[in-house]
This record gives C-alpha cells, sequence and structure tokens, in this order.
C-alpha cells in the first residue's frame, strides 16, 4: 500500500538523484526531485513536502539555503542533510540551522531509508500534538468541545448565568460533561481566581456526609480528635460542585437549604454557625420533577435550585459535534499513544454519526481508544469500532443478490486478473508509457507496476 508521505529530493548528481527516488518509491513514497536549490525552493513553496532531503553542496546556493524558507510553514517538513564533505562542523551547522540528521556519503541505503523513515514518523507525531493544540484553540470552550446551535446556546447560557451569583442546577444525561460544564461556570465567574471543589454526593457514606460538607468540631463524635473544615468551608470564596445531587439524603437537603437561603453553616458538635461565601452547584442525571413527585427529593430545594437550570444536551442531538470529537479523541490518542491513526473511514464516520450513544461523550471516548488500539492501518474501519455500534446501526451495506449484478452468460464475464491487466495497459497507453504517472494513477509503486508488467 502506497504511503501518503511527500518527499522533496535535492541532489545534483543525477545517478544518486535517480537511485534515491527509486528507493524512495520503492519503499512507498511519493518524491519530487530536482537539481538546484532555486527548483528546491520553488517546490517547497508550491507542493510544501513531509521531508526535505537536499544535498549539502549544490550549484549556486548551498542546502542550508532552503531552511530559512521553511520557518514561514506552519508545520515545516522534516530535513536531512546529505554531503559527500561530511565533518563534524558541518554536521553542527547543519542541525544549528534547521536539519533534523545528517548523513554522509556514500549512502548506506538501508540506513539512509531507516533515517527517513524515523524523521517521517516523528513528524507525524509532531503534527498530531499540532493539530490537537489547534483543535483545543479553535474549538474549545472552557474545555468542552462543540460547534452544533445546541451546544452553542449552552456556552451562550452558561456565560450568561456565570455572571449571577445564585445556585445553579446543571443536567444531563450520564457522560454529557455535567463536571465540565460546572467548571466553566467557575471559570467564566468573578469567582474563578477562587477555590473550585467537588464532592460526589453518591460516594460519600449517608452518616459521614455531615461532616463532610459542614466539617467537625473537636470530640464531636468519636474519633474526632481535632476540629477539621468541611467541603462548604473550604471552598469559601468559590465555587462547590455537589455532582450526582439527586442521590443526597432527605436529612442533608433540608440542611442545604437552609445553607442557600442565609449562606451559613454549622460544623458537626459546633455551638456556633460560620458566615460563607459559596456558590453551589449541583449536578444530576436524575429527572429531579419526578424524584420530587415520588417524595426522594424535597421540592423546596428542587425549586430554589431550579432557578438558574442548565440542560446538557445529548450527544444524539450535537449533529456534526460527532465527527469533532471523534477527531479530538484520535488526536489525543496519537499523542499519547505515538500512534499516526489519520481519521475514520467513511462507513465508520458515518457508523458513528448514526449511533444514538446513550454513554454520550464518554462513551464515544472509549469507542475512539478502543478504535484507535485496534487499527494497524492508516484509517479506522467498520471493524474497529465496538460491536455494539454495528449491532444497533445493522448492517452497513445491503447483501447484493447475484440476479442484480450477474447476466445470464455469467461465465463469460472476465477474470480479475484480465480486467488488471487490461487496466494497467489502458493507463500506460493514456500516459504514453511513463511507468512513474502510471504508479501515480494506479497508486501503486513503480517497483510493483514492473513485477505486474513482467
Amino acid at each position: 500500500m502506497a504511503k501518503s508521505e511527500h518527499i522533496l529530493l535535492v541532489e545534483d548528481d543525477s545517478a544518486l538523484r535517480e537511485l534515491l527516488e527509486e528507493e524512495l518509491e520503492a519503499e512507498g513514497y511519493r518524491v519530487t526531485s530536482c537539481g538546484d536549490a532555486e527548483q528546491g525552493l520553488h517546490w517547497l513553496q508550491t507542493q510544501p513536502p513531509d521531508l526535505l532531503i537536499s544535498d549539502l553542496r549544490l550549484p549556486g546556493k548551498d542546502g542550508l539555503s532552503l531552511l530559512p524558507a521553511l520557518k514561514a510553514q506552519e508545520m515545516p517538513p522534516a530535513v536531512l542533510i546529505i554531503t559527500a564533505f561530511g565533518s563534524v562542523q558541518q554536521a553542527v551547522k547543519a542541525l544549528q540551522a534547521g536539519a533534523d540528521d545528517f548523513l554522509t556519503k556514500p549512502l548506506e541505503m538501508d540506513h539512509f531509508l531507516l533515517t527517513v523513515s524515523r524523521l517521517l514518523e516523528n513528524r507525524r507525531l509532531r503534527s498530531e500534538v499540532q493539530q490537537y493544540r489547534n483543535m483545543l484553540a479553535m474549538e474549545q470552550f472552557n474545555g468542552i468541545i462543540g460547534q452544533s446551535p445546541a451546544m452553542q446556546q449552552l456556552f451562550h447560557q452558561i456565560r450568561q448565568v456565570a455572571t449571577a451569583d445564585g445556585p445553579v442546577l446543571v443536567q444531563g444525561e450520564s457522560g454529557t460533561g455535567k463536571e465540565l460544564v460546572s467548571r466553566a461556570l467557575h471559570e467564566q465567574s468573578p469567582r474563578s481566581k477562587g477555590p473550585y471543589m467537588v464532592v460526589n454526593c453518591g460516594g460519600i457514606p449517608g452518616e459521614l456526609m455531615e461532616s463532610e460538607f459542614f466539617g467537625h468540631a473537636a470530640g464531636a463524635f468519636t474519633g474526632a480528635k481535632s476540629r477539621r473544615a468541611g467541603l462548604f468551608q473550604q471552598a469559601d470564596g468559590g465555587t462547590l460542585l455537589l455532582d450526582e445531587m439527586g442521590e443526597m439524603p432527605l436529612p442533608l437537603q433540608a440542611k442545604l437549604l437552609r445553607v442557600l437561603q442565609d449562606g451559613k453553616i454549622r460544623p458537626v458538635g459546633s455551638d456556633h454557625e460560620i458566615q460563607l461565601d459559596v456558590r453551589i452547584i449541583a449536578a444530576t442525571n436524575r429527572n429531579l420533577t419526578e424524584a420530587v413527585a415520588d417524595g426522594s427529593f424535597r421540592e423546596d430545594l428542587f425549586y430554589r435550585l431550579e432557578t438558574f437550570a442548565l440542560q446538557i444536551p445529548p450527544l444524539r442531538e450535537r449533529g456534526d459535534d460527532i465527527q469533532r470529537l471523534a477527531g479530538f479523541f484520535l488526536a489525543r490518542f496519537n499523542a499519547r499513544q505515538q500512534r499516526s491513526v489519520k481519521g475514520f473511514s467513511d462507513e465508520a464516520q458515518a457508523l458513528l454519526q448514526q449511533y444514538s450513544f446513550p454513554g454520550n461523550v464518554r462513551e464515544l471516548q472509549n469507542a475512539v481508544e478502543r478504535a484507535a488500539t485496534f487499527c494497524d492501518g492508516g484509517l479506522i474501519e467498520v471493524q474497529h469500532l465496538p460491536q455494539r455500534i454495528l449491532e444497533q446501526a445493522g448492517p452497513v451495506f445491503e447483501p447484493v443478490t447475484s440476479d442484480e449484478v450477474l447476466p445470464e452468460d455469467a461465465d463469460t464475464l472476465p477474470s480479475l486478473e484480465t480486467v488488471q491487466r487490461q487496466h494497467i495497459h489502458r493507463v500506460l497507453t493514456a500516459t504514453g508509457g511513463n511507468k512513474r504517472r502510471a504508479a501515480d494513477i494506479l497508486g501503486i509503486t513503480r517497483r510493483t507496476l514492473y513485477r505486474w508488467l513482467e
């Protein structure tokens, strides 16, 4: 399979240039070659390569004269300098000027090709990191990726609510990013310089909740040897996120309501109240209206929290954000795992777009990381996706029955080998026998074309 990397080769020795070009093309690279720095500069500006290989000594300007032109490019190519006049001083000069590596003639071909492969792999990793950073800068709102109308509306609401000071209720299905929205509310608010504390209401035993939230005085209960400040006090001047708010016991809900009304807490075992300035954000995936109806959530607390309510849309309602998020997670996976998976096939992308994602963004992230882990090629294909996505989508292609495509005299149809031979002949005829152009059109290397012709 042909690689997609483009190499610009600048070498004035025509015999060596042809040899290197053939060896690189045999490895599957696309190669543009020329014999002097002026032509090299032209190609650098018109068709920027992934790798520049240049002789140091060239007619007119030397190979190092090409390097300044690379600085203007957002993602410049890797650079390999070769020369018959190798010395430590020249190597240092080339590396200081921006070259990535330096080889001396005569070239040992296996070493040369290994160096090319390594430089291109390093550039791919740099490119992935740069794409990852660009995506962060372009598409994130306080760590949240989303360009869909539903998310843009949510971002607008966050900016508005952040300037107020009352409690906020953040609701959304599991995996939609409630904690990210809560942090964005804090970062956009005048309290952004203050503390930001998070507590999972479903992860603390009921008998310890009051102490965790409000603190306790020394000797308040067995084991309380010293005074301890609770989460509310630790968050004074900032924001406290009560995650999984729907799991909070009713007795503690009553005490929380009092805190929201007068801003005071009383530590367990203490005779004195403490005045605090804390903004409360409550997040839940439960339907609190139903919880109020069944008596598991206080109605007065619900209405107190609902003053500023934000509803996070599920991923299935976010349109092209699925594609954006999938690309973001893939870029992050590549950067962390030093992989170079380039993207998704059209079929795989279509399946992701059709899937309902009951686990929302968290499920998409896990699906992309799994697919990228099992991907052994350049693109994530349908077979790399989790089985649950394939099962919901059904068959990507409807099976075609033979009577839809085969004529009655099907036995007279040509073999695949015959069709291939005829197509190669047509391409060679159309290119006037130019094997390089023919190989490019066929998507194969010249070495493969020669083997087929034999």
